[in-house]
């Protein structure tokens, strides 16, 4: 067996390679007041990690808990690291990448998860697949469903980005959207699986989806000379993201690839901030998210308790930023660097930018830091109304060519 399951509250063990989702005796306590318990940890097998540490080059499938078998179809990484001069310059810190998961097939980070977790399927003989999403996870599952041949069915908040959600349609997905929030859809996606069955992709509920999430810092461990960054700043809204970062490093750690874990940064916007709160004052409670960077906006963080524990564990600390803050980096990083992101990803460079003077104070002006970009700007455009404007077009004559001031 690869792998065994792990509750990150009580602690409990399960032998078991079968579909779990969450710890059943810690799930029990979950009200909705609080953060959710129960979620479960996929620890691999010393076997396992024994033949990724004797290889001379690791992969993400080298630490996946399933073996794979469609990466030729649906190919994850490796995406880009960017060096970016002209931002780095403003920072002080000259050593910061950025790591462009907007690259990967659907557009963000989440086609991470959503692969794994058709794997997980296919492994079980199950060929149906629900979930809850904003948008992002939805266009993952879905463009993953299509290339495998997989059922997708897809519960969204009606009022999610209509780019987000036309790409699930397109990639021919059941889309249900719902008069309702995120916590809505996630309920109905639960109630569809106990229903009719199949497998549940939503994140902290499916374990896989951290597991498929950790490959990036497989990714780049190697990109960056077999060895982890000192920081990298995760967009941070639900815990998964950041849970998925921290595990991946954890493993590679656990397998002796590295020494220590990077300083693992939780970027969120004030707007929605439940997780930098409970890090602070280990107070588990939700707070009314309102912020415009719809994929990290959460107001009762599924994954919450583990996210802030391995915050902890990462000796890593919490950045906000306000939602002005954040559409100003995303229009700096688009004229600056070329990089065209979503909100939610432009929240690790707003955070960046903000807690520039502090890295440099805890870890020098050399540090190697990466700054996680999750998905693209074409999924928002809408966000820019206001902000950027189509130049009115010119008369058709050399007259007007020779008016312009540029």
């Amino acid at each position: 067996m690869r792998f065994r399951y792990v509750c990150s509250d009580c602690g409990k063990i399960y032998e078991s390679d079968e579909i779990m989702y969450l710890c059943p005796a810690c799930s029990k306590q979950n009200d909705g007041k609080t953060f959710s318990k129960g979620s479960l940890i996929v620890e691999l097998s010393e076997e396992v990690l024994k033949k990724a540490r004797s290889k001379e080059h690791v992969t993400p499938e080298d630490f996946y808990p399933y073996e794979t078998r469609h990466s030729k179809e649906f190919p994850i990484g490796v995406t880009p690291l960017l060096e970016a001069k002209r931002l780095n310059s403003k920072s002080g810190l000259k050593n910061t990448l950025y790591k462009l998961d907007s690259q990967l097939i659907s557009g963000s980070f989440k086609d991470r998860a959503s692969y794994l977790v058709a794997e997980q399927a296919i492994s079980h003989g199950e060929r149906r697949i629900a979930l809850a999403s904003t948008g992002n996870a939805g266009a993952a599952m879905s463009a993953v469903g299509a290339a495998l041949g997989l059922d997708i069915i897809l519960f969204v908040p009606e009022s999610a980005p209509i780019n987000k959600l036309m790409q699930s349609v397109l990639y021919g997905a059941h889309v249900v959207p719902v008069k309702g929030s995120y916590d809505d859809a996630f309920s109905l996606s639960i109630e569809y699986t106990r229903r009719f069955g199949g497998i549940n992709r939503n994140t902290a509920y499916n374990p896989m989806t951290i597991e498929g999430k950790k490959s990036i810092s497989i990714e780049l461990f190697e990109q960056l000379g077999r060895r982890a960054p000192d920081a990298i700043y995760v967009p941070v809204g639900d815990g998964c993201i950041i849970a998925g970062v921290a595990k991946g490093f954890i493993d590679l750690k656990r397998a002796g690839l590295i020494d220590k874990l990077p300083h693992i940064i939780c970027s969120q916007s004030d707007q929605s901030d439940a997780i930098s709160r409970a890090f602070e004052s280990g107070d588990y409670l939700p707070v009314k998210a309102t912020t415009r960077a719809d994929s990290i906006s959460v107001s009762l963080p599924a994954n919450g308790r583990m996210a802030v524990r391995y915050i902890k564990e990462s000796d890593g600390w919490c950045v906000r930023v306000s939602d002005d803050e954040i559409i100003n980096a995303e229009l700096e990083l688009a004229r600056e660097a070329g990089i065209l992101s979503e909100p939610a990803a432009a929240c690790a460079y707003a955070a960046y930018k903000k807690d520039a003077g502090n890295l440099k104070n805890k870890l020098g002006e050399d540090a190697s830091v990466v700054v996680l970009l999750t998905g693209t700007g074409f999924k928002d455009m809408a966000v820019f109304e206001g902000k950027v404007a189509l130049p009115k077009a010119i008369e058709a004559t050399k007259e007007a060519v020779g008016k312009l001031s540029f």
